[in-house]
């Protein structure tokens, strides 16, 4: 394994700490600040929006730099967010600290996704891509306790110097350890913005954007609201829910790394087995959600068989990118992120509409299904050797040119 990779991972693991310890510091923060639970909610949705938007629009700004040092000045803006809102005196500037951090999120992982893969074989790609995000998935498990560790230890703003500090860490391994690679695109072109543009004309793009979207909304509407169905529902005192979550997040772990070993054998193989499977995981989990024992093992499942997506999901959008893959792969971040919107906001108007405590997994089930039904489309479509708009238009011509159905030309 390429040291790089290493490196990589230890950004990746401190910016996936930014996103989730805040979760445990929430009542602390609000307190100090003497704001509502609701108000200190948005250093959570600040920092969703941001990511989205840095995803996209900081990649498309640095598209013609080396992606090594983009990388680098990536975490110095990562450092500088979480050094904010440590020494933050105000909601306002605590809030301005979180979107700085939050800025520079989905570039670093839309980048660092490209870079991971150059630094190894094509054969290995999507394993590089899931050792990287090994580190967000170590977060995701990690997160919460340590950070209501610290907060209770040493306060709060403990927790975001030592962040820094992972920062720092990661911005010298990523100078000592990541070679310098090409600047130039799959083809030997150097990249440009109008390049990277042109990825976004690809029909399998958009269908592997979508996927990620429904994909992911599924398994966040599900995973969103959990507390709720595992202390209602399950039977389960409050004081458990941690250690739930925590297997939640060994679930993620163990599902990138089976996934991206996977995904390097066959990507779309890999995403309709998972996502099939996990439809099939969120549906048993909202039908047994009354009996503790199954709903532990479900857990598990569902956070292994919906992060085990994302290698295969981050390397389907970089192949069919057509050799400019860096803003298609912010572009996916992005849609991770949409996802956990969409899913999130379409799990809480089933409970507001009185459907109970369980109504978010059976919606995350159709969402997800929702997903299945959009690879199978863009899988059927990638057999036939044609993107998706060029086979309609193939259709067209045929048609004009000899009178014959539409579909004896697809």
């Amino acid at each position: 394994m390429p040291l790089g990779l290493l490196a990589l991972a230890i950004g990746a693991f401190g910016i996936g700490l930014t996103e989730f310890v805040i979760m445990g510091l929430l009542p602390d923060l609000a307190a100090d600040y003497a704001v509502t639970e609701a108000a200190a909610g948005w250093f959570i949705s600040g920092y969703a929006l941001a990511v989205a938007v840095g995803a996209i629009g900081l990649t498309a700004a640095v598209t013609r730099l080396p992606r090594k040092p983009v990388l680098m000045g990536l975490l110095g803006l990562f450092i500088a967010g979480n050094a904010i809102s440590a020494l933050a005196p105000t909601y306002e500037a605590m809030l301005a600290g979180r979107i700085v951090a939050a800025l520079c999120h989905g570039a670093f992982f839309g980048i660092g996704a490209v870079l991971a893969a150059d630094l190894v074989a094509p054969a290995k790609r999507a394993g590089a891509i899931a050792i990287m995000f090994t580190g967000l998935t170590a977060a995701n498990v990690l997160g919460v306790p340590f950070g209501t560790f610290l907060g209770q230890q040493y306060g709060w703003r403990s927790t975001f110097w030592v962040i820094s500090a992972i920062g720092v860490v990661a911005l010298i391994g990523i100078a000592v350890l990541v070679p310098v690679t090409r600047t130039a695109d799959g083809d030997g072109e150097a990249p440009s913005l109008r390049r990277e543009l042109g990825a976004f004309r690809s029909g399998q793009v958009w269908l592997s954007l979508t996927v990620t979207v429904l994909g992911f909304g599924g398994m966040f509407g599900a995973f969103t609201y959990i507390a709720y169905t595992l202390t209602e529902v399950s039977g389960f005192a409050a004081s458990d829910v941690p250690w739930l979550l925590v297997l939640f997040g060994a679930g993620l772990v163990v599902g990138n790394w089976i996934g991206g070993r996977l995904a390097d054998r066959s990507i779309d193989g890999t995403l309709l087995g998972f996502i099939a499977t996990l439809v099939v995981v969120l549906a048993l989990l909202a039908w047994l959600a009354a009996f503790p024992i199954a709903v532990v093992v479900l857990l598990v499942l569902m956070g292994g068989f919906g992060f085990g997506t994302v290698p295969a999901l981050q390397s389907r959008v970089m192949r069919y990118a057509e050799g400019a893959p860096t803003l298609a792969s912010g572009a996916n971040i992005a849609a991770f992120n949409l996802g956990n919107a969409l899913g999130a906001f379409a799990g809480g108007l089933a409970i507001s509409a009185g459907l109970g405590y369980t109504s978010p997994i059976w919606v995350g089930a159709i969402i997800t299904a929702a997903a299945l039904v959009v690879m199978v489309v863009a899988w059927a479509s990638a057999r036939s050797g044609a993107p998706v708009s060029e086979r309609a238009d193939a259709a067209a011509r045929a048609t004009t040119a000899t009178g014959s159905v539409a579909t004896s030309a697809a």
